[in-house]
């Protein structure tokens, strides 16, 4: 039997999923794609919940999908890059993490520690995020071998120059710094986080059902018509498709097959010194 890679729990009108593979990190596997899935279906269907909490057992909330098993995937020299196939493999992932942005209740990430690559996929989708002094921000994948798959996020939170900043270098960025970029609502100590976040989660849940619902469905619309998010998830799973087929993605996944992943993810972050070539938070 599979370890649960989350575990859901009820406050006061509030459900509470929490990540819960912090030995990994919780990064992404197809089990944590599928077991969030049918959670926020639950939760969007049971008429006792009004807003759905995400937070993360450990030192991260979420540092990407866990390349252990995803750069075990035969390289392109070996087959025929299948566009269509891939864009159906990497959109059902996507089309999860797009829950958090369209059941019909708000939804709130505590985020602590590394929120990198597919981490910031599970984040940026929630409606608000608050975080704590520990965490860090960022998509080194952008450096080579990815793209968000909804780059939509990135320009709606952070504006378009912003987005561009960092997502030309891939670089990082602090909890206090998500603030100011308009990323996060607050960042608070780390003691405080979990306290903080489901305190705010509660005071939404004393709002009636169907004045949440509304609020929300007001305010997705608004941002729908700013953004066409379906037209930017979209084009960021195809084209994360073709970053993992350059021949740059080829590459990097042949190092990792020579040095372990780990290594070829710490020699594609040295020249940045940051990532990995530093103190983890």
């Amino acid at each position: 039997m599979t370890e649960p890679t989350l575990t859901a729990t009820d406050d006061a009108g509030v459900r509470i999923l929490t990540l819960c593979r912090a030995d990994a990190y919780n990064t992404i596997t197809p089990q944590l794609r599928d077991d969030l899935a049918t959670a926020l279906d639950v939760a969007d269907r049971d008429r006792n919940v009004k807003v759905v909490l995400l937070r993360a057992e450990g030192r991260a909330f979420c540092a990407g999908f866990g390349l252990d098993w995803s750069t075990r995937a035969p390289r392109a020299d070996a087959r025929k890059w299948d566009s269509v196939a891939d864009l159906a493999m990497i959109g059902a992932y996507a089309a999860t993490f797009s829950k958090l942005h369209t059941i019909s209740k708000p939804t709130l990430a505590a985020v602590q520690g590394w929120c990198v690559a597919g981490g910031t996929d599970l984040a940026f989708n929630c409606d608000l995020i608050v975080c704590s002094e520990s965490a860090r921000f960022g998509y080194p994948p952008a450096r080579v071998w990815g793209v968000p798959e909804q780059p939509w996020l990135w320009v709606a939170r952070m504006g378009l120059q912003t987005a561009r900043r960092y997502l030309f270098t891939g670089d990082e960025f602090t909890g206090a710094e998500a603030v100011q970029l308009g990323v996060a609502l607050a960042c608070v100590a780390d003691d405080a986080l979990q306290n903080h976040a489901l305190a705010l989660a509660q005071r939404m849940a004393l709002m009636p059902l169907n004045q949440l619902q509304m609020m929300k469905l007001l305010l997705n619309d608004a941002a729908h018509r700013m953004f066409d998010p379906q037209t930017s998830r979209m084009l960021g799973c195809l084209f994360d498709g073709v970053a993992r087929n350059t021949a740059e993605g080829d590459a990097f996944i042949a190092r990792a097959g020579d040095v372990g992943w780990r290594e070829a993810v710490r020699e594609r972050d040295r020249p940045f010194g940051d990532y990995a070539e530093r103190r983890k938070p």
